[in-house]
């Protein structure tokens, strides 16, 4: 049964919530929040979409395989530990850039690696849920 009021409410509410988790995932080092929390709304806010337009819509909107994100998300995480070691420090020591951009402030290591668990998050979250939801 396909509900129009749910349809059409969870249009509006997936890029409400995928912001919401950008917003999670970047200010998640001085408040509560990062890349798993961050990730964990951006999957609830596919999971709602999946729930009330299907999943071959919400794969459609998504754009990407879910596991290719989480395959991505683990290189980001791999490669903010490395980015220590090549600076002669031991792995995933935290790093930060000289020059502040211009929403985020001084960006380094510890972004890159909650911008990977983000991606893990999301690509292993909606890879289950989708399964899940096509049987």
């Amino acid at each position: 049964m396909k509900s129009i009021i749910l349809s059409t409410s969870s249009r509006y509410l997936l890029p409400l919530l995928l912001m919401l988790s950008i917003y999670l995932l970047v200010y998640g080092h001085n408040v509560p929040g990062g890349g798993f929390v961050g990730g964990l709304v951006a999957s609830a806010a596919f999971a709602l979409y999946s729930i009330a337009n299907g999943v071959k819509e919400a794969i459609k909107i998504l754009y990407f395989n879910p596991m290719n994100l989480a395959g991505t998300g683990l290189l980001l995480v791999l490669i903010s530990g490395c980015i220590g070691i090549f600076a002669g420090k031991p792995f995933l020591t935290a790093l930060w850039s000289d020059y502040p951009l211009p929403v985020i402030g001084k960006a380094g290591t510890p972004l890159l690696f909650d911008t990977g668990v983000y991606l893990v998050v999301i690509g292993v979250s909606l890879t289950i849920l989708f399964s899940l939801e096509e049987d």
